[in-house]
């Protein structure tokens, strides 16, 4: 089909029916938009904005058991798509419109290579899936050594890998659309930054147009030419993006941007002077590589080389890097979830042999763990009460005593103590990020252990939580090892920043001083790639000077 002039996409006053019983009756309401060709054009809003209802709409992804179309129009290069039957819905999306989920790991066929499923994708639209043509995809995806790369499986891949891949079988048929939902959300910033760069080189080279949804201001700063603001269903705001970032018109659209740590960091504490009550030194950890059934012996993958960390009394140390880097495995070992295979290890001036000496009655309640994805770390089939109450009880305090503690956290944690019979699932992301934080408090421990526990949500909750857990460690005295890839929520709350590297640290100082004179290469890597910071290279040439005719 001939690519015209007109807007690609074309949505007017279109209305989206939740199920009966839901909070709301509509999950978008009256919402009117067009996408130009080769326009990127960013959806922004709090999680149930209606931002993935609106995109699925355009592919004609929507669940038809618990969605509907109820009015408006919606349009796909002049075609209804709202009238498409199944099978021509199926010859659209893949081959005129791709759609890149947000979590590759679960849209990934766990069973099949990552250059079959390209392959399949291929052959479903007439294509031949060729071995050279699925691997001219993939270099093209900058994907590393691709002729090699096609016969791995999805477990097998980094998660900047697995986006590529992702992002390889939406565009493999050259559609005109490609529909992005949260794809860097849970990537760290260099690979976030790669991601963001590819989608901007495809937008040059194929003239694609992009429908972007996201959360992080910095992203849209980076890429948009078009900024959608959805509020509870509705598009509240829309404008060019530089001119929206700059004097942004909505009292949401307001909010949200307020909401976005910036690198300004202004030490709350000083800690300088206090005693350790956490000091590593030379701390190592190898992995065993997964049993082949044919093949040379298991060798020993190094996840933690060395490492050398003091945090003091009342300090909120920062552990940043990338994916791979060995933060989180560093805060499974101090927590006691991972034995260490070397290296000393003291807890308030106390030598800890073997992590199950953490595990005794009289330390156990002294380190708490809050995780990243308080919807896997919740028990789904307990109430709240039971979550925060049975490990209390299990370590010594009375039910009653341990049921007051969980109304008074709870309150603390801005949760409503009489929604303590509802289970977690009956709760937002935020708020079951709270009920995390006040089960960790539950023991009133010494060193609390926060692994990414803001990556996953909006701006705006974000905000709130990293608030809630400055202000509980100030009135608590908590000391707080908080592991982040995200530099931005590192400078906003951290004393220390601590740099990690391939298992090592390689750069620790003031919060200050590291954003602003970073020493090590790797550090002002890491500083340079976070997304709004500075404008992609490719982004410098307006969408209005394209011609993608």
């Amino acid at each position: 089909m001939t690519r015209g002039s007109t807007s690609l996409v074309s949505i007017d006053k279109l209305d989206i029916a939740l199920p009966k019983g839901a909070d709301r009756p509509l999950a978008v309401s009256n919402a009117t938009l067009s996408v130009e060709r080769g326009q990127i054009v960013c959806i922004v809003g709090e999680s149930g904005s209606g931002k993935s209802v609106l995109a699925s709409a355009v592919a004609g992804l929507l669940p038809s058991d618990s969605l509907r179309v109820v009015s408006g129009s919606l349009t796909f290069d002049g075609e209804n798509v709202l009238a498409l039957s199944e099978p021509r819905l199926r010859r659209l999306r893949g081959a005129r419109i791709g759609y890149v989920f947000q979590e590759p790991m679960t849209a990934l066929n766990p069973l099949l290579t990552v250059g079959r499923q390209v392959r399949e994708t291929l052959q479903a639209h007439g294509r031949s899936g060729a071995a050279d043509e699925i691997t001219s995809l993939f270099a093209s995806m900058h994907l590393p050594h691709p002729e090699t790369i096609v016969q791995r499986y999805p477990h097998e891949l980094s998660g900047g890998q697995r986006q590529r891949v992702a992002i390889a079988i939406a565009i493999a048929c050259d559609p005109e659309l490609l529909i992005a939902d949260e794809p860097t959300t849970a990537l760290d910033v260099t690979t976030q930054s790669e991601i963001l760069k590819l989608i901007l080189e495809l937008r040059a080279e194929r003239g694609l147009a992009v429908l972007f949804i996201t959360h992080d201001f910095g992203v849209v700063r980076d890429i948009a030419d078009l900024i959608v603001v959805m509020q509870d269903g509705q598009i509240v705001e829309t404008g060019i993006s530089r001119e929206l970032l700059a004097s942004p018109g909505h009292p949401y659209t307001r909010r949200l941007l307020s909401a976005v740590p910036d690198l300004t960091s202004t030490p709350h504490r000083d800690a300088v002077n206090t005693s350790a009550i956490l000091e590593l030194s030379n701390i190592c950890k190898r992995h065993k590589a997964p049993r082949r059934v044919f093949g040379n012996a298991r060798q020993a993958v190094p996840a933690l080389n060395g490492v050398n960390l003091v945090l003091r009394q009342g300090e909120t140390l920062s552990l940043v890097g990338e994916s791979g880097s060995g933060k989180s495995t560093l805060g499974q070992v101090i927590t006691g979830l991972l034995e260490r295979d070397e290296g000393q290890f003291r807890f308030m001036n106390e030598e800890i042999v073997r992590a199950r000496d953490l595990f005794i009655r009289a330390r156990r309640p002294l380190i708490q763990m809050v995780f990243q994805d308080p919807q896997s770390s919740l028990n789904p089939r307990h109430t709240v009460r039971r979550v925060l109450t049975e490990a209390a009880i299990n370590c010594g305090l009375t039910k009653d005593t341990a049921e007051v503690r969980m109304r008074e956290l709870l309150g603390r944690v801005g949760i409503d103590p009489s929604a303590a019979d509802r289970r977690p699932h009956a709760f937002s992301g935020g708020q079951r990020q709270r009920i995390a934080l006040a089960r960790a408090l539950m023991l009133e421990p010494r060193l609390l252990v926060a692994d990414e526990p803001v990556s996953a949500l909006d701006v705006s909750v974000q905000a709130q939580v990293l608030k809630l857990l400055s202000e509980l460690q100030r009135d608590l005295g908590l000391s707080v090892l908080f592991i982040t890839h995200d530099l931005r929520v590192a400078a906003s709350i951290s004393d220390t920043i601590a740099v990690m590297q391939g298992g090592k640290i390689v750069e620790v100082g003031p919060a200050g001083e590291i954003i602003s004179n970073p020493k090590s290469t790797y550090a002002r890597k890491l500083i340079a790639s976070i997304p709004g910071r500075h404008s992609i290279k490719l982004r410098a040439e307006s969408f209005a000077q394209r011609d993608f005719a």
